[in-house]
């Protein structure tokens, strides 16, 4: 305890041990829905979900250990939510690319992230990036989400005459993921912890009685990790020109782990005249997670914004963190469990987050249209064309071109023009694809 108490500087952030353990634990219950969503949504893009699974569960250890034991915050890391969507129905599926290729272009962001935390550049970029852009690339993503959940639940299908359509509200499938979403917002809105989690396991109950799911245990061995370990391709994705979707992958990291840092930070009375103290470092441990998990076989980890349940909790260090890493570790040995969730237990959890990321709209300044039209052209065209990286592109080319038409040149930073040439670069010389 002494040791603890020392390493973790416990009494100078008002905490004690079993004020950290349980706010590790609350943490993990509220995350603990990613060790099912993660494998179901990289399961659709051919990898295996058994392995996916111990990839998620170590990758999140990992990231989880570097932020306590480094960073010495009480922030948790995982898979994120988005990102994994984007890897597996844009750049696996639509665009046609191997996972292993895509787990390259997750290697090469991760790496790109190493880098501008290293070096301090995260700030030149962040701050070079107009608000309104930011927030279109979440609202975007949220957008996207949702579209993915109502798909995965068969709310909506495709429609030869009107594109998309709504599917048989009578079947089952259909039923219980709407039950399952209600019952999460509900339990969510009480307060209840763990709620996502919950919401998953009662649709995944009620499948085997309603949906003719097969139950295959509940602990064993954890699944190996062959099939998905170093089986990244890093040269096939720098060959095949994935720039787009390396620049997609970073953005997102970048920025997302930026505001999770921050607000999570915030919430537990963590900054210094405004500032994290150690954001260096906690980006560090973000990014060593990313390469880490890109190599173990999972898509990109980042900070996770329920670490707030575990903040308030009570906690204050990074103790926290190691209490999560603890957990996740423990998680691996039931795999079986994870291997029953159906796609519309977990498509509930997909269209509450995608809901919960749209309330990032009220902080667009809709009054100017030279901010917010390049932010709704992002934000509208990631779901129409189901592309992240599409959106990103024309919500960046759209944005200095007004500026532009308008005569309002002096307030685009270089790193817009340098991220609005490039997607104009290759959408003329290379494509759209």
């Amino acid at each position: 305890m002494l040791l603890l108490e020392k390493f973790f500087k416990l009494k100078e952030n008002g905490t004690d041990v079993r004020t950290e353990l349980v706010a590790g634990l609350t943490t993990f219950l509220t995350m603990a829905y990613i060790i099912f969503v993660n494998p179901s949504i990289l399961g659709d893009a051919g990898m295996p979900k058994g392995a996916v699974f111990v990839a998620t569960c170590v990758a999140a250890a990992l990231g989880c250990l570097v932020m306590g034991l480094y960073a010495n915050y009480p922030i948790a890391l995982a898979p994120g939510m988005g990102l994994n969507a984007y890897f597996a129905y844009v750049v696996v599926k639509g665009m046609g690319m191997p996972w292993q290729m895509a787990l390259g272009a997750v290697f090469i962001s991760g790496c790109l992230f190493l880098f501008v935390s290293v070096f301090k550049l995260r700030e030149m970029i962040v701050n070079g990036i107009p608000h309104s852009i930011r927030t279109a690339i979440t609202v975007g993503i949220g957008l996207f989400l949702g579209l993915i959940s109502l798909k995965s639940a068969g709310i909506v299908v495709a429609n030869p005459a009107t594109l998309v359509g709504v599917g048989n509200l009578h079947s089952a499938p259909v039923i219980l993921a709407i039950v399952g979403f209600f019952l999460i917002v509900a339990l969510d809105k009480l307060k209840v912890k763990g709620a996502i989690l919950i919401g998953i396991l009662a649709v995944t109950v009620l499948s085997f009685f309603f949906g003719g799911n097969q139950f295959n245990g509940i602990v064993s061995t954890p699944p190996t990790l062959e099939p998905t370990i170093f089986k990244l391709d890093v040269m096939g994705a720098v060959s095949v020109g994935l720039l787009n979707v390396v620049l997609v992958f970073f953005l997102v990291e970048l920025f997302d782990a930026t505001g999770t840092l921050m607000g999570v930070a915030n919430r537990a009375g963590l900054l210094v005249n405004g500032k994290m103290e150690r954001l260096n470092k906690a980006l560090l441990a973000d990014s060593c997670a990313i390469v880490a998990g890109s190599m173990l076989g999972t898509s990109s980890t980042t900070a996770y914004i329920e670490s707030a349940a575990g903040v308030q909790a009570g906690g204050r260090t990074g103790l926290t963190a190691v209490a999560v890493a603890v957990l996740f570790l423990a998680a691996l040995f039931i795999s079986p469990l994870a291997g029953v969730v159906p796609a519309y237990a977990t498509a509930p959890a997909l269209l509450y987050v995608a809901c919960l990321m749209l309330r990032e709209l009220v902080d667009i300044d809709w009054s100017d249209t030279t901010e917010s039209v390049p932010a709704a052209i992002a934000a509208l065209t990631m779901p129409f064309t189901y592309s992240i990286a599409l959106g990103v592109a024309f919500g960046f080319i759209s944005y200095a071109v007004l500026k532009l038409l308008t005569g309002r040149v002096r307030e685009v930073r270089p790193v817009i023009w340098a991220i609005a040439c490039v997607f104009t670069f290759k959408f003329v010389y290379l494509g759209a694809g």
